[in-house]
């Protein structure tokens, strides 16, 4: 069986670390964790390099490989990379790291837990190589050559075809195939990211023609975001089998959406501008092996029509979904005055997805298409069974009907400027350690004026 499907010793939750933080209760990133993110110090002209999350530190993979304590396959890792001399977690993204494939990445996350635990020999040698997180900054953790954005939740497909086709709003093809379609690369950016309201072509109720302006319905998607590890070659499709094997990791994801835009556009071909203007994911990429503990099966209603032959493995039912726990927060101007925390406005959790991980890796390829390193690919909103679990406002106020209300008086039908997002992910269960997926926040500013 994969290693990143298997629990192991550095799952133990009687692990703790030299690093005092990494062991206070509820700490998103415990030594059972260890997420990678490229960072530098926060002002600095510092390049970008690899690092580790552990408690409220980071591992500097640039800083360590200089010890020298890592040798072997975790020597590779963090010394190995695709120009001679430059090491692969110690460049400016992890894209050569994520490439290095599933042995590396186990023998890696081997290494720093023992190095990181309480009584570690190495801790003289790291100590040194510590970098406190609140005093770094973030960049996109990989070079994403592509990006593939999924509609796996069937609750999300199913809340929106019910406001525009309340008869059928489920289309057809939906229970039989991962939908997905090719997003916009460039305008990815980390958690902090803030961008402009879109401007674009509407067309109002009742209108004769569109009209032009900024979006007056921006909207959120709750989602994950998929790192790929090491790609396919062009014409070789992966199975469900090896699929996993190609997944470096998981991380948070903001698909900003403009609905009025997107109501215009995106027939026949789908978003466009209404997306293509910004995304934003968590700096921290939590590993598959990492999520081991949290893994559940997956499952379909018995009356639905089951997985294709090319969709289905013996491994995805028995453990291929993940119960991740996931938080929509709304942070208003008004709330950051009054020094208020942001408005919890959704709670749900990953493993309610109609697609799991497996499923969408495969699909991609089943027609000889190539992932690569670093590319990216997104759950699609991951709303729940509930409509307290929806991932988007479109849901949460059923199309602007039942609009939210806020603690502070305040009221939110879609985001006005100066509105912050906040995205959290957890796992969590008796017997296993809690781990985290950190923060991914957003702002919304004004339109620029033309």
């Amino acid at each position: 069986m994969q290693a990143t499907m298997t629990v192991n010793e550095t799952h133990n939750p009687a692990l703790r670390s030299w690093v005092s933080a990494a062991n206070i209760a509820g700490c998103d990133f415990p030594i059972q964790n260890l997420p990678f993110a490229v960072f530098r110090r926060q002002g600095s002209h510092e390049a970008f390099r690899g690092g580790v999350a552990i408690g409220d530190q980071i591992l500097d993979l640039a800083a360590a490989a200089q010890t020298g304590v890592f040798t072997g396959d975790a020597g590779t890792a963090v010394q190995a990379g695709v120009q001679a001399g430059v090491q692969a977690g110690a460049q400016d993204k992890l894209n050569a790291l994520m490439a290095l494939g599933p042995q590396v990445w186990h023998a890696l996350r081997l290494a720093l837990s023992r190095a990181l635990r309480e009584g570690a020999t190495e801790q003289a040698a790291l100590q040194t190589c510590l970098v406190p997180q609140a005093q770094a900054e973030y960049d996109v953790p990989a070079r994403i050559g592509d990006y593939t954005d999924f509609y796996t939740s069937v609750y999300h497909a199913t809340n929106i075809g019910k406001q525009f086709r309340p008869d059928n709003p489920l289309l057809p093809n939906y229970k039989w195939v991962p939908i997905g379609y090719h997003g916009r690369a460039s305008s990815i950016g980390v958690s902090g990211q803030a961008f402009h309201r879109p401007v674009g072509q509407t067309m109002a109720p009742g209108a004769s023609e569109p009209s032009f302006g900024p979006c007056k319905r921006m909207d959120i998607e709750l989602e994950l975001g998929i790192f790929i590890g090491g790609g396919n070659a062009l014409g070789d499709p992966l199975h469900m089998t090896e699929a996993e094997d190609h997944v470096f990791g998981i991380c948070l994801l903001n698909d900003w959406s403009a609905r009025d835009i997107q109501g215009w556009e995106y027939q026949p071909l789908g978003p466009f501008l209404s997306k293509n203007f910004a995304t934003t994911i968590s700096p921290w990429v939590v590993t598959l092996e990492a999520l081991a503990p949290y893994r559940v099966p997956f499952m379909r209603p018995a009356e639905d029509p089951q997985p294709m032959a090319y969709l289905d493995s013996d491994a995805n039912r028995q453990q291929g979904a993940f119960d991740i726990q996931l938080e929509v927060g709304i942070h208003t101007p008004k709330m950051r005055e009054a020094s208020q925390t942001a408005a919890t406005v959704c709670r749900t959790s990953y493993r309610h997805a109609y697609w799991t991980v497996a499923q969408m890796v495969t699909h991609h390829t089943v027609n000889g298409c190539n992932l690569q390193a670093g590319d990216l690919l997104g759950s699609g909103t991951l709303s729940g069974p509930t409509l307290d679990q929806a991932g988007a406002l479109i849901e949460l106020t059923q199309g602007g009907k039942n609009p939210l209300q806020f603690a502070n008086g305040e009221q939110r039908v879609y985001l006005e400027d100066g509105d912050a997002v906040v995205l959290r992910g957890w796992c969590e269960k008796p017997g296993a350690t809690r781990i985290g997926f950190g923060e991914c926040v957003g702002t919304v500013l004004p339109a620029k004026a033309r």
